[in-house]
């Protein structure tokens, strides 16, 4: 089983709640791994994948090093799209799905992070989000509670509900997001009722300020996203 984290912007926090998940996994006796599609603005190793590792508790894995779970590494910060371009490259999506077929014969679940926002794109013709439905694979989408979180997640329903991508579930990041609490609880009661208008019936599960936070039921509601 393969499931996309995706965010509705870059910096939203993915690659905390992509680590979140496979630890809560993990914790249900689930067998799971994280995958990068494309880490850009770093050399070799993802710093993602690192990232992930930590919060799973646990190092390095041989996948790691044989870099399956991050194939496409460039150094430039940039959509991966320009990063690929900086070193005279052009991202192949048979490298992405080749890497997650051969995770699939060590592990029952993988998470695949994407790099920036779900429409990142990855070469001049095609979106990370056109690559999820091509594969037909499912998202979880990770939301915030920052001001302007409405619109890019409403644009983002929009974009999965028009390419018929299956939505696990919004992650609500509180992660660095707004301060003022009315803001915050409106942006998620709204999201929650867009869901159902948007033809979504999963749910909206909170990420607290810190991992720390997260608490026992916080890990049960993040596995629950997985099945």
């Amino acid at each position: 089983m393969i499931i996309a984290v995706s965010g509705i912007d870059t910096g939203i926090g993915k690659t905390i709640a992509t680590g979140l998940l496979a630890r809560a996994l993990l914790l249900k006796g689930r067998s799971v791994i994280t995958q990068k599609a494309v880490q850009t603005g770093c050399e070799a190793l993802s710093d993602d994948i690192v990232v992930h590792r930590e919060l799973m508790g646990i190092g390095l894995q041989e996948v790691d090093r044989e870099s399956l779970t991050c194939p496409l590494v460039f150094a430039y910060p940039a959509s991966p799209h320009l990063a690929a371009a900086m070193e005279h490259r052009r991202i192949d999506p048979e490298v992405i799905a080749k890497a997650s077929k051969a995770l699939q014969r060590h592990y029952q679940i993988i998470l695949l992070e994407g790099a920036g926002g779900l429409m990142v794109p990855l070469n001049d013709e095609l979106l990370f989000i056109d690559y999820l439905a091509r594969e037909a694979v499912p998202l979880i989408l990770v939301t915030s509670s920052r001001l302007g979180s409405i619109n890019h997640t409403l644009l983002s329903l929009e974009a999965c509900r028009h390419r018929k991508i299956v939505l696990r579930g919004l992650l609500y990041n509180r992660f660095g997001g707004e301060d003022d609490a009315a803001i915050a609880v409106d942006t998620r009661r709204f999201l929650e009722r867009s869901l159902s208008l948007y033809g979504y019936r999963c749910p909206v599960v909170d990420l607290p300020d810190a991992a720390s936070d997260l608490g026992q039921s916080g890990l049960e509601a993040l596995a629950a996203l997985v099945g």
